[in-house]
């Protein structure tokens, strides 16, 4: 299975995504290292894997139509991108996961990531699989879907994304997500 892992964003001065106004930590580092992570266990899983940007900052990145090239001329099975979220309360927190509307193959994605991240993750708030036309889930031809992996926004899950034995565990999930999804298609 071909699988394109893509790290929301393009990193540090270009476009650092959301960003923990206490800390200082940015969206698009935390999904770099997620991403870089969730390519390393499924290429043990025997995928073929690649990460749309594999530096802090990739300007070309910040084009979303970029993004989508690299799935569709490589011919992916599978799009995945990690993102953080961020509300205007400090208190919003849990993970989601989005495809496109309408009843597709992402759909079916979707809920093994979110199923495994729930099972990773028993303790933390699950707000559901939802639907939303973000450029990356319309315009990629594999079934795809965006993991908002927690709220950089929160204090204490941004205190979360930033403790590496969490991210290792967020990639493993996102992985077995993958890696049930391809064994039942």
């Amino acid at each position: 299975m071909r699988v394109v892992c893509d790290p929301g964003h393009a990193g540090r001065t270009v476009d650092p995504g959301a960003i923990n106004q206490n800390s200082g930590l940015q969206e698009a580092d935390i999904a770099l290292v997620v991403s870089r992570l969730v390519k390393q266990y499924l290429e043990a899983a025997g995928c073929e894997v690649k990460l749309t940007r594999d530096a802090w900052e990739d300007p070309k990145t910040d084009e979303l139509s970029y993004r989508t090239s690299v799935a569709n001329e490589w011919g992916t099975d599978v799009f995945v991108s990690l993102h953080c979220n961020s509300a205007i309360s400090e208190e919003a927190k849990g993970f989601e996961v989005w495809t496109s509307p309408g009843q597709t193959d992402g759909d079916n994605l979707a809920g093994y990531i979110y199923s495994q991240i729930r099972n990773t993750f028993p303790d933390r708030q699950g707000r559901g699989l939802r639907e939303a036309n973000f450029y990356v889930l319309t315009h990629t031809n594999a079934p795809a879907c965006l993991v908002e992996m927690a709220f950089i926004s929160n204090d204490e899950e941004a205190q979360l994304l930033s403790t590496p034995s969490w991210q290792e565990q967020m990639a493993r999930a996102i992985a077995r997500g993958v890696t049930d999804y391809a064994s039942r298609v």
